[in-house]
């Protein structure tokens, strides 16, 4: 009962720590014949590899995944894919000072609680390397879901990070990729987001964040009415990301500020027979399952708590101290977090896409 693994037909554990020889993932429930090479899986962990910019640590680790199993031809053969990622520059001796001390903000003193013992060389387990095998694995999800239902996209940018916020009016998607922080904006905005996180680096001090991650071309119909429920799923694989603290499907917390008559998207009849909605309110999903609308998911991410400004703390002996945690750490992780969001989105969607083959087939009704 270690829980390191997600997924229903899906089904994918992770494994590895931070400082050791080695991190990654394996994957079972993956369908045969989906066309899988290690360059395919590059593309989508060159977004998230550390030490790119002076935005993220300057930890530089090529992130190179191998594909130990599962794989014959370039094409996947339905048996368990391993998948690995060395690690080739840990910086152990950073954190010897902190061995038998709880850095603040870390999960360093539940880690001892539970297990007696805690991997203190960058926090082992819950350090933030662990999604370098989610985005090899949502990789994979990607592949299969190309396979399946081409066309559908999953997109993922900031909304938020600290007092910046972007202007939904001025929204641009193309521009995602055109600057360090993910976000849809112009170079301008992007410029005013670099000098607010340098600001905060300096002051030795670190940044939240929210993350928007949408899926476009999701089919109708995927999802379960109540344990199972697509929106459920999401939020349990967006939560389980480091330092996510909250997560929000459609309008989410806002619902609350809305009346029934503001929140109902209508529905009309389109010209291709098939429904369309007014609005989005919903984030594409209703009682569990999705409408065919764009999937709409946010998450925040907590600021950093390895910070060079000193903090209260315990030891292991319950004497008092003061930590500063040394190293080379984000200032915002949640920059590094938007590709992990596309990539646990690309897990579940998967999932969802296969248990809905395998119980329904197609789906049972029309309309009109």
């Amino acid at each position: 009962m270690s829980m390191n693994s997600f997924g229903h037909l899906f089904r994918v554990t992770t494994w590895g720590e931070s400082h050791g020889p080695a991190l990654g993932a394996t994957i079972d429930g993956c369908p045969p014949e989906v066309p899988l090479t290690e360059e395919m899986l590059q593309v989508w962990l060159d977004k998230r590899r550390p030490g790119q910019n002076r935005n993220t640590t300057q930890r530089q680790e090529a992130d190179q995944v191998r594909i130990l199993s599962g794989v014959f031809e370039g094409k996947t053969t339905g048996t368990p894919i391993q998948l690995m990622i060395e690690n080739t520059d840990q910086r152990s001796k950073d954190y010897g000072e902190i061995a038998e001390t709880f850095r603040p903000g870390h999960a360093d003193i539940t880690y001892h609680l539970k297990y007696g013992n805690r991997d203190y060389r960058g926090g082992g387990r819950s350090s933030a390397r662990e999604t370098a095998a989610r985005v090899a694995a949502g990789g994979v999800a990607r592949a299969a879901i190309e396979a399946m239902a081409p066309g559908l996209e999953i997109k993922g940018y900031m909304t938020r990070m600290g007092e910046m916020e972007i202007d939904r009016a001025a929204l641009d998607l193309g521009e995602i990729d055109n600057n360090p922080f993910w976000i849809p904006q112009d170079a301008t905005t992007a410029q005013a987001w670099e000098d607010y996180l340098t600001k905060i680096r300096k002051d030795k001090n670190s940044v939240g964040a929210e993350i928007e991650v949408i899926a476009r071309g999701v089919p109708a119909g995927i999802g379960a009415p109540v344990y199972a429920k697509l929106d459920t799923d999401l939020a349990a694989a967006m939560m389980s990301i480091n330092a996510v603290k909250g997560v929000e499907i459609g309008e989410g917390m806002a619902a609350a500020e809305l009346k029934g008559t503001d929140n109902a998207d209508e529905i009309f009849m389109g010209n291709d027979g098939r429904p369309v909605y007014s609005s989005n309110h919903a984030g594409g999903i209703l009682g569990g399952i999705a409408t065919g609308q764009d999937l709409v998911v946010r998450f925040a991410v907590k600021p950093t708590s390895s910070i060079l400004s000193p903090r209260a703390s315990i030891r292991k002996d319950g004497s008092a101290t003061e930590v500063v945690t040394k190293g080379r750490h984000d200032p915002c992780v949640g920059i590094r977090a938007v590709p992990v969001g596309e990539a646990m989105m690309a897990c579940v969607i998967l999932d969802h896409m296969l248990l809905h083959r395998g119980q329904v087939g197609e789906n049972r009704s029309s309309i009109g």
